[in-house]
């Protein structure tokens, strides 16, 4: 129930985010959801793509650092108390949330994020225990596939 995430490494300066995704885009790689942190050095693009292992070939061969890391993805409920109700939770397991950020796809009132936890088979394993279903990739990519 995890998903793969590209985190890329840039120079922190104007137009370093465009390389990688017109190189993605020219490869038809469609960018799933993406997060950009920066500091004055550097900055990290981490994404979501389909097929991650060709698209981190690709950015490698191209010179960038790619490094894959393990999401979980969970369905929030889009209303006040949605992400409390399930950070409790993680909480209470003692699982510690390193960052989350949100993918644009909604399903019947319910928001998607995607999670990076320190232990991400420990935090499915306490949302499971209180049938919170993490969304894996295959699931994800036939909900975006309409």
């Amino acid at each position: 129930m995890k998903v793969k995430q590209l985190s890329l490494f840039l120079e922190n300066r104007p137009g370093a985010i465009s390389r990688p995704v017109k190189l993605l885009s020219k490869a038809k790689f469609n960018i799933l959801t993406l997060n950009l942190a920066d500091s004055q050095q550097f900055g990290i693009l981490r994404c979501v793509v389909r097929d991650w292992q060709k698209a981190k070939e690709l950015l490698e061969n191209e010179g960038f650092v790619v490094r894959v890391t393990d999401m979980v993805a969970i369905e929030v409920a889009d209303k006040p108390g949605g992400l409390a109700a399930i950070l409790a939770v993680l909480e209470k397991a003692r699982v510690n949330l390193d960052y989350m950020y949100g993918f644009t796809l909604k399903n019947e009132g319910r928001g998607l994020l995607a999670f990076r936890f320190d232990d991400p088979d420990r935090a499915i394993a306490a949302l499971s225990k209180k049938g919170i279903t993490p969304v894996g990739s295959e699931d994800l990519f036939k909900r975006l596939d309409g």
